[in-house]
């Protein structure tokens, strides 16, 4: 199912031509919506088309298409927010965005999915959710009673929240993870792949492990590991910090197509550390 205000019958275009993008045109497609093509900033893209569908131009080419109605498919949510301002910028109001909602989702009366969010197939909503504005949650995340996942978070694949859990604003729950009821995701925060988060984790933290535990700070779009000892690591003989985020570190660094503020627009330069799991959407992470 996809909507969106005032604009039922009109066509869709899709922000970001990556894996993210691809499995939300599969998405769209086989609820029978009618897709215009993709806006991709990558010049790599002018001209081709993605699963069958055309890249238009650039996301400036939104100004050329005043009756589309438009969904934001980057991984990141931080990556998201920016192109939602910039659409913004260019006159697309919230009456515009879609939504694209698995036709297999039961979203129940009491539960809210705020404008351009996105989930996909065997996503749970229990009862008294609150989705916000572009949301992404991946397949089989499961959010119980009285959850709130604020704007541009993303639930990768898996991610299951305990009731009354709050997921702050462009914070990102990894595949398979998992958060205790009454516990808060900071904003920006990050719970890597497989953690189990018992207590609060705060605003720009990342977080990673059973139970889930301090790994370094967010910064500029970058994880890097802390220089911290992990026990469980320690035993594996992985106590050196690198090679702890290598093993469990969820990278959003990973490279988009978009034009966007202080992107490096590629992998990790070679003095990084070695990260995994990219953000763009392929494979359950976003």
């Amino acid at each position: 199912m996809a909507s969106g205000a005032g604009a039922a019958a009109s066509p869709i275009v899709l922000v970001a031509a990556g894996g993210l993008g691809r499995e939300v045109l599969a998405l769209l497609r086989a609820a029978g919506e009618d897709v215009a093509g993709f806006l991709d900033d990558s010049p790599a893209l002018r001209g081709a088309s993605v699963d069958g569908a055309p890249v238009l131009g650039g996301v400036a080419h939104i100004a050329t298409l005043p009756d589309v109605r438009v969904l934001v498919c980057a991984g990141q949510g931080s990556a998201r927010a920016a192109l939602v301002a910039r659409l913004a910028e260019a006159g697309v109001g919230e009456a515009r965005w879609a939504r694209a909602i698995h036709p297999g989702v039961e979203v129940p009366a009491g539960c809210v999915v705020g404008p351009g969010a996105i989930m996909l197939a065997g996503v749970v909503l229990t009862a008294s959710v609150t989705v916000g504005a572009h949301v992404v949650a991946m397949p089989q995340a499961t959010l119980t009673h009285d959850v709130v996942v604020e704007d541009f978070a993303t639930l990768c694949a898996g991610a299951t929240l305990g009731g009354g859990v709050v997921v702050g604003r462009a914070a990102y729950v990894g595949m398979n993870a998992s958060v205790r009821q009454g516990v808060r995701v900071g904003v920006g925060a990050v719970l890597g792949m497989g953690g189990a988060l018992l207590r609060d984790l705060p605003d720009g933290e990342t977080w990673v492990g059973v139970p889930a535990r301090p790994l370094g700070a967010a910064s500029a779009g970058r994880h890097r590991a802390a220089s911290v000892t992990i026990p469980e690591l320690e035993d594996a003989g992985l106590a050196d910090a690198g090679l702890a985020q290598a093993a469990l570190l969820v990278d959003l660094a990973a490279p988009t197509n978009l034009a966007l503020p202080d992107e490096s627009g590629g992998l990790d330069a070679p003095t990084e550390p070695a990260g995994v799991a990219a953000s763009d959407g392929r494979g359950g992470g976003a």
